[in-house]
């Protein structure tokens, strides 16, 4: 996954209801642009430059994986889906709502149609005090001053005032900070790494990773599989275990919960199809004692692939020891996965096929996903 940007956006309404519109507004972004991180309060100034009701007026700070010009072109629908109509040259008329991009990192933008950052924003005391709120050392790229110092020396004399009414974040909707301890599973290529890192973010929690790419057996495995499997899974249980007690009890007070893209009983999953039996058998002995006081996850959630899917996953991140995987060794681990799962009475299991999603690239498969897990 790429680097996110963050956004910064102006939000007004002064027609029809104004707080309704704000509130759709900050839903319709969340759900087609990104996460958002900080809603400044609500203030109400008078309409500046023609003469029309009073605005509610707000900004909002996001964290997106849109380019600038993609980003206008979604707030730009967001506005139009509200029943905002086209612009007037001017731009000083009563509107539903009225989306403005303000900063967009530190990058300055000089295009017809767009300019970041915005060219009125340091003039406007109705957009310098609701950022000043969220982000007062937040610097503008060119005046090179900081929201807060801009708004001390605007010369805007316009009144505003502070309305005792917040918006809501949607991302509250989804109630995660219930849970101390989620892993996120699956197969080879299911994107577990993908969701355990989004969730981490845009929920604040602390990130477990599994260090599977250090494992120097691992490229011999995938090409000796018969002579390296047993040295393979002992190498997996003594890193796992290593890794998941130092890191489950090393507490972030700073952080909601935690997050991991594997259980360690995957470590059974993949060695029942490695190894032969009587190998398996005194490997599961030495798993069960080495594993008996491990916590468990609150939560354990498997994301199926279907074989083509999970082919075409391994072959985008291009792991050269991967290239070798055979899809009748994906289909056994899936159905180790499944009979795992339906015997495992004391987790709290949810199985979501997403063969036929992309929540990396497709923010509504993200959020509908997010529903699934929260369901």
């Amino acid at each position: 996954m790429g680097q996110n940007s963050i956004v910064y956006i102006g939000l007004g309404s002064n027609k029809g209801n104004k707080l309704q519109f704000l509130q759709k507004a900050v839903d319709a972004i969340f759900e087609s642009v990104g996460t958002v991180r900080k809603i400044s309060k609500v203030y109400k100034t008078p309409a500046l430059g023609f003469e029309g009701d009073d605005f509610c007026n707000a900004v909002i700070k996001v964290e997106t994986d849109l380019a600038p010009k993609k980003l206008l072109k979604r707030l730009q629908q967001i506005e139009k889906d509200l029943g905002r109509t086209a612009k007037t040259k001017a731009g000083y008329e009563s509107r539903e709502i009225d989306i403005d991009v303000l900063f967009y990192d530190d990058a300055v933008v000089d295009l017809k149609d767009l300019k970041i950052p915005h060219s009125e924003l340091h003039h406007r005391k109705f957009v310098l005090q609701p950022l000043a709120d969220i982000a007062p050392d937040v610097l503008h790229p060119t005046l090179s001053q900081s929201a807060l110092n801009l708004l001390e020396e605007c010369k805007d004399t316009s009144e505003i005032e502070p309305l005792n009414i917040w918006l809501k974040n949607p991302k509250k909707r989804y109630k995660f900070s219930g849970y101390n301890y989620i892993a996120i599973e699956g197969n080879i290529g299911a994107g577990k790494t993908s969701l355990a890192t989004k969730i981490s973010k845009d929920f604040n929690a602390k990130l477990i990773l599994e260090r599977f790419a250090d494992n120097p057996f691992l490229p011999k495995f995938y090409k000796e599989p018969e002579r390296y499997a047993f040295t393979l899974e002992m190498s997996f249980l003594a890193d796992r275990y290593q890794q998941i007690s130092d890191d489950l009890s090393q507490l972030d007070l700073f952080k909601d919960f935690m997050v991991s893209d594997y259980d360690v009983h995957k470590s059974l999953i993949f060695s029942k199809v490695t190894l032969p039996e009587d190998e398996f058998k005194l490997y599961r002995r030495l798993f069960y004692q080495v594993y008996k006081d491990i916590a468990r996850p609150d939560l354990y959630v498997y994301l199926y692939q279907n074989t083509e899917r999970l082919q075409q996953n391994i072959k985008k991140r291009g792991r050269n020891y991967e290239k070798e995987i055979k899809d009748d060794y994906l289909e056994k681990i899936n159905s180790g996965y499944i009979n795992f799962l339906r015997n495992q009475e004391a987790l709290n299991v949810k199985i979501i096929d997403i063969s036929e999603l992309d929540f990396v690239k497709n923010r509504k498969d993200y959020l509908w996903l997010l529903n699934e897990i929260n369901s």
